[in-house]
């Protein structure tokens, strides 16, 4: 399970690390500021976007949708310089999606979604969530993209289906010396993959970049300001944005708050607490539902070491391996929706029939009902050690694994050899951790949630902080899951609407229950 400020799924959407929706009944669900203009790309900057009905999902997107959106949604090619300091160089192409706002009450402008990862395509994730932001399209385009290396705008590709089938299902938590060898030796031939099918790509795919081509796409659609509703990884690369950008932020949502004071590791034990936090969570929320139905932790965690052994039927000719059932279980505490479904698929694998686990594991993974994975998992590692400089050793491993299993007897382990994630990467990482200082902007409205398994609520106060003051403003919801505004919560909702669609910016420090 690569693992980052996210886990994977990354968008994320509900788990909304995406909308990569395998299992599809399972899962639904520029101008300078402080920061410097990193380069004004005039020669892509005066583009006129053609927009035109939008194709059929690729299986490079992940999505639980095969069909076109309706006739609502129009498509267009955006494009960006793949260098931006060769800003009249080769370009590369951003796939967008938009839908025209229906009023009543005058248009705002673009409201521009990312919905995490990084590696979530918002080509097919928009609409399939479009009906959670009906109230915001009466005054706003709702418009998103897939960004650089990601879905259809060159997608990162590092293995082929089946062998992807193998790499997910193999040991991530070596128990011994051949274990560790192995777990090596299928990491650096994935890196290989990534170099040999994408290597033209690999160095720019970094956020930075990403932020520079919104900046762009603000010019391009007509905005004076980027008005942006940013998720999960979406709100890292929305307060990178601010920093770079910082007169040029409108009205700007951050939900489920990346932590930008982390590095790799401390992201990664952060998300190993906030998971096992949702796991005892589901398992007190269990109870009063399926009574001696539900599992307890030491029985989970006898089924995993079971597997780690002795893999069940799966699906077709495909087993249940610890590795696809804990990331299915991870996968689960998304979204309070999704309790019910990891109550039963635990209860099927103890007795032998691991199709659902399977089913979830595969979501987090981003592989499709028909064997085709999408770039999801592939363009978030690429992302993040593009980002990212550091590389931990093995020696690195073994020495913090004590604190990763302390942290989580469920997840310690597969969260801390996920660090291995980019230790011999061919592109040199950007910084250690993100600058999104961002002096002079308009308030941002920072959402937290206190049960966030992802991104766990302290990054909320982080991010404000970091953002500096005057700008950051917390919300936080009492909750379960990945995100609030799509958790049920009437007053988020209202709270946030209010501040999209009218300017009213809430009190600082405000909480919903």
């Amino acid at each position: 399970m690569a693992v980052r400020r996210h886990p994977g799924r990354a968008a994320v959407s509900r788990p909304l690390r995406t909308g990569a929706l395998s299992a599809a009944a399972l899962l639904l669900a520029a101008t300078a500021g402080c920061g410097g203009d990193p380069g004004r790309p005039d020669t892509t900057a005066s583009q006129k976007l053609h927009w035109a009905a939008c194709p059929v999902p690729s299986d490079s997107e992940d999505g639980a949708t095969t069909k076109a959106p309706g006739r609502e949604w129009q498509c267009a090619t955006l494009h960006v310089p793949l260098d931006y300091s060769k800003p009249r160089g080769a370009t590369i192409g951003i796939a967008m999606i938009r839908a025209k706002a229906t009023g009543p009450g005058r248009r705002i402008g673009s409201l521009i979604f990312n919905f995490g990862g990084p590696g979530g395509s918002g080509v097919t994730t928009l609409p399939a969530l479009a009906g959670t932001y009906k109230q915001l399209r009466t005054r706003y385009d709702l418009v998103s993209f897939d960004p650089r290396g990601v879905g259809r705008s060159k997608g990162v590709r590092c293995l082929g289906n089946r062998q992807l089938d193998a790499f997910y299902a193999a040991d991530a938590t070596p128990d011994d010396s051949a274990e560790v060898t192995s777990l090596l030796h299928r990491a650096k031939g994935y890196t290989a993959g990534c170099e040999k099918r994408s290597g033209a790509v690999l160095p720019y795919v970094g956020t930075t970049n990403a932020a520079r081509d919104m900046e762009v796409m603000r010019r391009v659609l007509g905005d004076r300001e980027l008005h942006y509703f940013g998720v999960s990884y979406g709100t890292e690369l929305g307060g990178v944005y601010a920093h770079l950008y910082p007169k040029k932020v409108g009205r700007a949502l951050f939900d489920g708050v990346v932590d930008p004071a982390q590095d790799p590791e401390q992201g990664a034990l952060g998300q190993a607490k906030g998971f096992q936090l949702a796991l005892g969570d589901y398992l007190k929320g269990c109870r009063p539902t399926a009574g001696a139905g539900c599992p307890t932790q030491a029985r989970i965690q006898a089924l995993l070491k079971r597997l780690d052994r002795h893999p069940v039927a799966g699906s077709g000719n495909r087993k249940l391996t610890q590795s696809l059932a804990d990331g299915g279980i991870a996968q689960s505490l998304y979204s309070r929706d999704f309790w019910p479904y990891l109550t039963q698929a635990i209860a099927a694998a103890q007795q032998g029939d691991g199709g659902i686990l399977l089913a979830l594991g595969d979501a987090m993974n981003g592989r499709g009902e028909n064997g085709d994975y999408s770039t999801l998992q592939s363009s978030l590692n690429a992302v993040t050690c593009a980002d990212f400089k550091q590389r931990y050793s093995l020696a690195d491993i073994r020495r913090k694994l004590p604190a990763f299993r302390q942290a989580s007897p469920v997840f310690g382990d597969f969260m801390a050899w996920s660090l291995t994630q980019c230790t011999g990467w061919p592109v040199r990482g950007a910084w250690t951790t993100p600058d999104v200082s961002a002096r002079g902007a308009a308030p941002i409205l920072i959402v937290g949630n206190t049960g966030d398994p992802a991104t766990p609520y302290a990054g909320a106060r982080k991010m404000a902080d970091e953002l500096g003051p005057g700008v950051g403003v917390q919300l936080t919801y009492k909750g379960e899951g990945h995100g609030a505004y799509d958790s049920g919560s009437r007053c988020v909702r209202t709270t946030v609407n209010a501040y999209l669609l009218n300017g009213r910016v809430p009190e600082n420090g405000k909480v919903c229950t």
